[in-house]
């Protein structure tokens, strides 16, 4: 995953949903993590681990700082795929407990056999 060609992190997306065309795993943050870390906080304390409730505010919050990163998804040759969404899900203060969760619309990544 990249931020203007910066390297923000990997993950082997090791989980998919081709009917929701959703993909995840666990998150390896890389040395540019550093840049988009501070924005991913915000859905951990909206949508809290231990609680039912959601911030509302603090959530439209968290989606407009997310996607106004305009992060990228590449795969392991380097070409870039089209996703609707890039989500971390960092409940750590380091990301060493991140999982990436991405919304994939592109349709040669879903005709890969194995997935």
């Amino acid at each position: 995953m990249r931020l203007h060609g910066v390297i923000v992190g990997h993950s082997e997306l090791e989980h998919t949903d081709p009917d929701l065309r959703r993909a995840w795993g666990t998150f390896r943050p890389g040395l540019g993590y550093e840049l988009v870390q501070p924005v991913f906080p915000l859905f951990a304390q909206a949508v809290p681990h231990d609680s039912e409730t959601r911030d509302v505010t603090l959530l439209e919050r968290y989606y407009k700082a997310r996607d106004a990163l305009r992060l990228e998804l590449q795969d392991e040759t380097g070409r870039t795929l089209r996703t609707s969404a890039i989500h971390i899900a960092d409940y750590s203060d380091d990301g060493k407990t991140a999982e990436l969760d991405v919304l994939i619309s592109d349709a040669a990544y879903w005709q890969v056999a194995d997935r």
